[in-house]
């Protein structure tokens, strides 16, 4: 036994023994273990605000997907919308124009035949005083060589006016 006591490895095992004796009954063990649940309830903690932060990063990112889609969806109705409206207002201004341009076309007819009836009647005009003058020059060719009658004279005046 005497070997026992003088073996080094003895007292180092029996050092150890008292040493892990003392740290039991001083409440150590209890004291690790606290700051190791600390540090897990700490970890899962973290663990915990990261999946809270990953879920609402899906749903932002839903949410913006959405909003794009339904933005796109908006800008093509207004396309189409603004596509529909040019088609109308082009088959407005098409229609405008054509009314504009029958109208001038009825208006410039309108002129023509005017402007046919005023030579027409400046036509007619100028026949009936030629042929006035004429039947004049013609009756008083035949008159000249008899006396001058008033009646005839204001016949002959007259003439002329009811030719016109």
């Amino acid at each position: 036994m005497t070997e026992l006591f003088s073996d080094a490895h003895f007292w180092i095992g029996l050092a150890f023994l008292i040493f892990v004796i003392v740290l039991v009954l001083t409440g150590v063990p209890k004291l690790l273990l606290g700051m190791l649940d600390s540090k897990a309830q700490q970890v899962q903690s973290q663990l915990d605000e990261a999946n809270a932060l990953r879920q609402e990063a899906e749903w932002l990112l839903a949410e913006i997907s959405d909003q794009r889609v339904r933005s796109e969806k908006h800008a093509a109705e207004i396309l189409a919308n603004a596509q529909e409206e040019a088609k109308r207002l082009q088959v407005e201004a098409q229609a405008k124009l054509v009314e504009t341009i029958q109208r001038r076309g009825q208006l410039a007819e309108r002129r023509i035949a005017t402007a046919e009836a005023q030579a027409a009647a400046q036509v007619k005009s100028a026949a009936a005083d030629l042929a006035a003058q004429m039947a004049e020059d013609v009756l008083k060719s035949r008159l000249a060589g008899a006396t001058s009658d008033p009646l005839i004279d204001q016949a002959l005046g007259q003439l002329a006016g009811k030719l016109q």
